[in-house]
């Protein structure tokens, strides 16, 4: 089979397409053929090398990529599971353990990590949905905020901030959303209350709204501990790096603000999680956003073009 490897981290040019003996479902296990990966940040932070003490002792290829969309190839003996050969699937994947990553026309799962993917969305759009959407929720059910709440979005246009803003409306949250002028229309179309002007005074703009301060902030931009100065005592800032990842902020833990962080492999394996993320999907609750679908020999180009920044949805690998 081909995949997508790295032999060495750095920049885009390391990835290549490698050939790779076909993996099989083992017992309690499936198949997917792959037919569409989605490239997220996470992924160029692995081939960049941020990672690569956990790869110590792995060899290479390292295969990076942490959705998948396809079909069910083949069932692992004895593996109870609802899905049939040929059934549309989504994953999340976690590169850094046995299976590998995503980009690769055949991953092996355990059965309780692959959902159907949603009825009428398209491989390249359901491969959007498992990682993005699984953090959102992580997110969003960490904060327990109730219908009514005030929930700031910062960095609204990107995928994980649309869809924070679309699942947080409709759990009954009052979101109000930071977008640049180009994005106001389609931050407001995913379901933000208020959108103010991104910027170094975002916090300003929203205490301008909001004097008190918010309930929480959600700092899907990586902007850090000003965005403290939005939240009301006893709020929470939630943030989605730590600080000794890149883009990521160090607290003092001190003060009258919560830090929580976002880690999505919390809800890895999370058959319930990952099917609600299906189903607000069928709902159109969720809307996934494809920025551009490429062949998966172009990785590098597609790695490039989410660094230069300014995507709106996701780039696809196809395979």
């Amino acid at each position: 089979m081909q995949v997508i490897g790295l032999y060495e981290f750095g920049g885009p040019d390391v990835l290549r397409v490698v050939d790779l003996p076909e993996p099989h479902a083992g017992p309690g296990e499936v198949r997917v053929r792959v037919h569409a990966a989605a490239v997220n940040p996470a992924d160029t932070l692995m081939r960049a090398g941020v990672f690569a003490q956990a790869f110590a002792g792995v060899p290479a290829p390292y295969v990076t990529g942490m959705d998948i969309a396809g079909v069910i190839d083949e069932i692992g003996p004895g593996t109870e599971t609802e899905l049939s050969p040929g059934e549309p699937v989504m994953a999340m994947v976690m590169p850094i353990g046995p299976a590998a990553g995503g980009y690769a026309e055949y991953v092996v799962l355990p059965a309780g990590w692959v959902v159907r993917a949603p009825a009428g969305v398209d491989h390249a759009a359901a491969a959007t949905l498992p990682m993005n959407g699984l953090t959102a929720l992580l997110a969003l059910d960490q904060l327990a905020l109730a219908p009514g709440s005030v929930l700031a979005v910062i960095g609204a246009a990107g995928t994980l901030g649309g869809y924070l803003v679309q699942m947080a409306a409709h759990a009954g949250l009052t979101v109000i959303a930071d977008a640049a002028p180009a994005d106001e229309a389609l931050v407001r179309l995913s379901g933000a209350t208020e959108v103010v002007a991104r910027g170094s005074d975002v916090v300003d703009r929203i205490r301008a709204r909001y004097p008190d301060g918010v309930d929480a902030v959600a700092d899907t931009a990586l902007v850090g501990p000003r965005l403290l100065d939005a939240v009301r005592d006893g709020g929470v800032y939630a943030r989605f790096r730590t600080g000794d990842e890149p883009g990521g902020h160090e607290f003092d833990g001190d003060g009258p603000i919560t830090v929580q962080t976002t880690f999505v492999p919390d809800y890895a394996g999370r058959t319930d999680k990952l099917d609600q993320i299906r189903r607000l999907a069928e709902a159109g609750v969720l809307v996934p956003r494809v920025a551009a679908t490429l062949p998966a020999a172009e990785a590098a180009d597609a790695h490039r073009r989410l660094e230069a920044g300014g995507a709106r949805g996701r780039f696809v690998l196809t395979f």
